[in-house]
């Protein structure tokens, strides 16, 4: 048999697997306000955000095609190249999935990239523009989380200050089913789509796709949405703990405004093609809910945690990158 399509095979299948770990890691993201606020138990919640999950990822192709194309110079990928951004990837999230830290798996395969492009081919290769939509998107959608939570929470709080309690759980808690859900959905269609870009690139440097030849294909689509689907449903547990309960103690009400406002502003960017973080805009529109109250109430150490695991997540995949892509080269020429 062909070895380069042996290789390409162990590719696809590195590539599912990725999927696979990015959805229970990323697990948190759909599920974690509504696990928090007791509106949907975490066996119903986790299959829920698996089914929304698949057909989100069933929604588009346009950030597959920025990461399958925009951040790497197409005539520069090999088969060693995607192998080390997603072996790099997927150690690092099982790394931060280990120690309960929500970090971003968008991000630990983008920057993978980078690290394994300039190893393989040097600095040139990389697609600027590409990388530019997603630093774009790694400042601006946390930032806009943040604001569309907080409003959206300031907004709720008016219409409803004369509210009683029991009155206001009760309708928000039937409200943020619908929420968990636009959220999941979002979830689906942003991050499933990094996998189906990344599988693409394989595809594109074996059988040699350019221009308008590169094109997602129906089964690439459908093999990660179902990827992502069966690992959102294995459940990120440790993740889960840490976004739903250690940042901001949550209510039906709060849930509600973080999971809109994140799932909307993840909405946007998914339609136009900009690689987002779904885990940096869910926690910080909790953190967004969280600051409507008394400073006290959002656990700042916390909050800052994970801050900091965003920023180590550049740097450090961008390094492991580079070693998988070096290591990788050395042993299969």
């Amino acid at each position: 048999m062909d070895t380069a399509f042996v290789i390409l095979v162990a590719v696809v299948v590195l590539g599912l697997v990725f999927d696979y770990v990015n959805g229970f890691h990323d697990t948190a993201n759909a599920i974690a306000t509504v696990v928090a606020t007791r509106v949907l138990s975490p066996l119903y919640a986790v299959l829920m955000a698996a089914i929304l999950n698949f057909f989100g990822a069933l929604s588009g192709t346009a950030v597959a095609s920025t990461v399958g194309k925009g951040i790497i110079e197409p005539s520069a990928v090999t088969q060693q190249l995607v192998m080390a951004a997603l072996l790099s990837a997927i150690a690092w999230n099982l790394l931060t999935w280990y120690y309960g830290i929500p970090s971003s798996s968008s991000h630990a395969l983008v920057f993978s990239l980078v690290g394994a492009g300039v190893a393989a081919a040097g600095i040139d290769v990389l697609g600027w523009a590409g990388i530019e939509k997603v630093l774009f998107g790694l400042v601006a959608s946390p930032t806009l989380g943040f604001i569309a939570a907080f409003g959206l929470m300031i907004v709720l709080l008016n219409l409803f200050f004369r509210a009683h309690p029991s009155l206001v759980s009760r309708f928000f808690g039937r409200a943020q089913l619908v929420s968990s859900m636009y959220m999941a959905f979002s979830h689906g269609a942003n991050d499933a789509q990094k996998t189906m870009g990344v599988i693409t690139m394989a595809l594109a440097s074996y059988y040699g796709w350019t221009g308008d030849r590169w094109d997602v294909p129906f089964w690439v689509i459908l093999a990660a949405a179902t990827a992502m689907a069966l690992g959102t449903a294995s459940g990120g547990w440790r993740i889960i703990k840490t976004m739903g309960h250690r940042i901001v103690e949550l209510k039906p009400i709060h849930g509600f405004a973080a999971e809109t406002g994140a799932a909307t502003i993840i909405e946007v960017a998914t339609r136009f093609g900009i690689p987002v973080s779904t885990t940096h805009v869910i926690s910080s529109s909790i953190m967004g809910v969280g600051a409507t109250g008394a400073p006290r109430s959002v656990h700042w150490g916390v909050a800052g945690n994970i801050v900091t695991a965003w920023i180590v997540t550049i740097p450090a995949c961008i390094v492991m990158g580079w070693l998988f892509s070096g290591a990788l080269h050395a042993l299969i020429p």
